[in-house]
């Protein structure tokens, strides 16, 4: 990684001491809001060439956005389209929001899932990858074992919420958020910077980055292609799609 910005440094020195190559992917979230800001995040991973996958929220993804995605994909982009749960509404009347939490039944989850998946099938068809992202990285054992009855192969949650070990369900975890806090309070670039070399360091698997899309303005954009820039300097990084990830080897099937 080459030395482009001061607070990448703590990167290039975690790439430079791995014994192998770093593998990574970029996950952003809550496709179908905020879809201004959605091309511009776009827009700059297409001008650094850097892959993106797209947690696609099917109750939200309107005929425009589709259509954008479409255009975009067939025209070359590196897109990854996969499901970000149902309408990311909480379910949950204590503790932390989740979609696809405890106190719903197995039944009701399968349900949301394959109206879903159908929702979105119909939009981008065999572009849309058999991977699940829950909303707030949240969910259960039982959610993965609908997504396997539903053709959904792979989930990506936080790397800290551990695995759910099912059966032909693939994980794909993320292993850095960019809007990471510590005790309530976001991380400076240097900070994060730091945090990611951690997990650059202790890392195995791709590394997956978490972005949400509707909470950057220009200059996290701004900072972000710097990060992307700096990826592209190594000769020690390959970027991925999560489909790769997973070991899935094309789109949904219908």
């Amino acid at each position: 990684m080459g030395h482009i910005i001061a607070w990448l440094d703590p990167l290039a020195r975690a790439i430079d001491a791995r014994p192998d190559a770093l593998a990574i992917f970029f996950r952003d979230d809550d496709a179908g809001w905020a879809d201004d800001r959605l091309l511009a995040l776009l827009d700059v991973c297409g001008e650094r060439a850097c892959p993106i996958d797209l947690a696609a929220i099917p109750m939200a993804v309107g005929d425009a956005l589709a259509a954008a995605l479409h255009d975009r994909v067939g025209t070359g982009a590196s897109i990854g389209l996969h499901q970000h749960g149902f309408s990311h509404q909480n379910h949950e009347a204590e503790g932390r929001p989740c979609e696809f939490g405890p106190s719903r039944s197995a039944a009701a989850q399968r349900d949301d899932i394959a109206a879903g998946r159908r929702a979105l099938l119909a939009r981008f068809g065999p572009a849309l990858d058999p991977i699940f992202t829950p909303p707030w990285n949240r969910c259960t054992a039982a959610t993965a074992s609908c997504l396997r009855e539903n053709g959904i192969t792979g989930i990506s949650r936080d790397r800290s919420a551990g695995r759910l070990n099912v059966a032909g369900v693939a994980e794909c975890p993320i292993g850095v958020d960019w809007f990471a806090r510590s005790n309530g309070t976001r991380l400076s670039r240097e900070q994060w910077a730091e945090r990611a070399a951690d997990a650059i360091a202790d890392t195995k698997a791709p590394l997956g980055i978490m972005l949400h899309h509707a909470r950057m303005d220009r200059d996290e954009r701004r900072a972000l292609a710097d990060l992307m820039q700096g990826f592209a300097a190594s000769t020690r990084v390959r970027h991925m799609l999560m489909r790769e990830a997973v070991g899935v080897t094309g789109g949904a099937s219908t």
